[in-house]
């Protein structure tokens, strides 16, 4: 088996460079327009240019969404679009309506076409019909078990990808009507207020303010908010099944959870995938997935409908064990210390972890001073965005990351 790719989120260029240097095989992105995170910060041309470029240097493909379920008034400006992606250098598009396939075809057919998560192929035969339409590459729906999975892959020629880590929808694949309805913001247009993850309770219409909790029964759960998903301690049984492609969420997640998911994914992949014996440390990998903020995690629809499990019941839905507190930005010439961006409060004295791109171990190390930009000796930096200097014995590589303990 050929390890499988490594696929990471990039919602602005931040994220992009981040996922890049902590271990990323291919990138996906959404420009301006027709993408399905309409909240991401995005890409103009310009940045599309600068980021492809970016990724191909280090070796990376990049992969642009163009996933809207798209009305008429669309259609008109999707060819010059897709023109400006295929200059641009991107790897492929990741399309889900079918009439916007069609024009992909008919107009960029060299661009190679992933069919989106959000056409909820869960069958052999829907996959088929797909790859008569010349698509490369199927992004499953979530809601797949292994054993279908295999199916699918013994009927199909083209490239299976698979989500292995991030939110989970409590519809099929985001086809989801609650934003849309409570905030006038559209799930399938790229703006969902994700209104799943709010707190609900029943009231019944003659007895207004008495509210009833949701509970479960067997018939199913009442809870819209589902865990996220998290499957780094499967990745064997994803790769015999005949995966190509393992997908991360984020595109609107921080640059900490993309850089401290994509590195644990990296070395997951590369311990299953060296030659040994075993698959490594899983219980280094959880830690690390630990550390960012996240729901409970779940396995999803992986081994069966996940009932109960895939929900989340406590008032308190997200964890957040370390706070993100500052990227590396570069090293002073003059003094040696390492200039960072800070990103939360930290201060003198604050024992911090320094997560540092692929292939590097993360460093403890105790905050002993803090200076300015002009030198100036400090005691906290309080301010967001603030530039800060700080003493440390070694180097530190652009954009590694301090966090402290909650």
């Amino acid at each position: 088996m050929q390890p499988p790719e490594l696929l990471a989120p990039a919602g602005d260029m931040e994220k992009l460079k981040v996922a890049v240097l902590y271990g990323a095989d291919a990138v996906y992105l959404g420009g301006r327009h027709f993408g399905l995170r309409a909240g991401a910060g995005n890409f103009n041309e310009e940045e599309m240019v600068e980021g492809i470029r970016f990724a191909h240097e280090k070796g990376v493909k990049v992969y642009v969404t163009v996933n809207t379920f798209m009305h008429n008034s669309d259609l008109a400006g999707l060819p010059a679009y897709l023109y400006s992606i295929r200059a641009a250098g991107a790897d492929g598009v990741i399309v889900s309506d079918p009439g916007a396939v069609e024009l992909v075809r008919e107009f960029h057919p060299a661009l190679p076409v992933h069919l989106s998560t959000q056409a909820n192929t869960t069958n052999w035969a829907s996959a088929r019909f797909w790859e008569k339409q010349g698509v490369s590459r199927i992004i499953l729906a979530r809601e797949l078990s292994l054993e279908e999975i295999r199916e699918i892959r013994q009927r199909v020629g083209v490239e299976l990808e698979v989500f292995v880590h991030g939110s989970m929808c409590i519809s099929y694949s985001g086809r989801c009507l609650l934003s849309s309805y409570f905030t006038g913001r559209d799930a399938n247009r790229g703006d969902c207020a994700q209104s799943c993850r709010w707190r609900y309770a029943l009231v019944e219409e003659t007895r207004p303010g008495e509210y009833l909790p949701l509970e479960e029964d067997e018939r199913g759960s009442y809870i819209l908010s589902s865990r996220d998903l998290c499957l780094v301690q499967h990745i064997p049984e994803l790769a015999a099944a005949g995966i190509s492609s393992f997908k991360i969420e984020g595109r609107m997640k921080s640059v900490h959870y993309v850089a401290g998911i994509v590195k644990a994914y990296r070395e997951a992949i590369d311990a299953c995938f060296s030659g040994g014996t075993g698959c490594g440390n899983p219980s280094a990998w959880l830690e690390e997935i630990g550390k960012v903020s996240h729901s409970e995690y779940t396995t999803g629809f992986l081994f069966g409908k996940p009932g109960a499990s895939g929900q989340y019941y406590s008032s308190n839905i997200n964890r957040r064990d370390y706070s993100f507190v500052g990227l590396v930005r570069g090293r002073d010439a003059q003094t040696g210390m390492a200039v960072v961006e800070q990103r939360n409060r930290f201060a003198v004295g604050d024992e911090v972890e320094i997560l540092m791109p692929a292939g590097v171990p993360p460093l403890k190390l105790k905050i002993s001073a803090l200076y300015d930009e002009d030198g100036r000796s400090l005691e906290a930096a309080p301010h967001p965005r603030q530039i800060i200097k700080i003493p440390v014995q070694r180097e530190l590589p652009e954009y590694s990351m301090l966090r402290k303990p909650v």
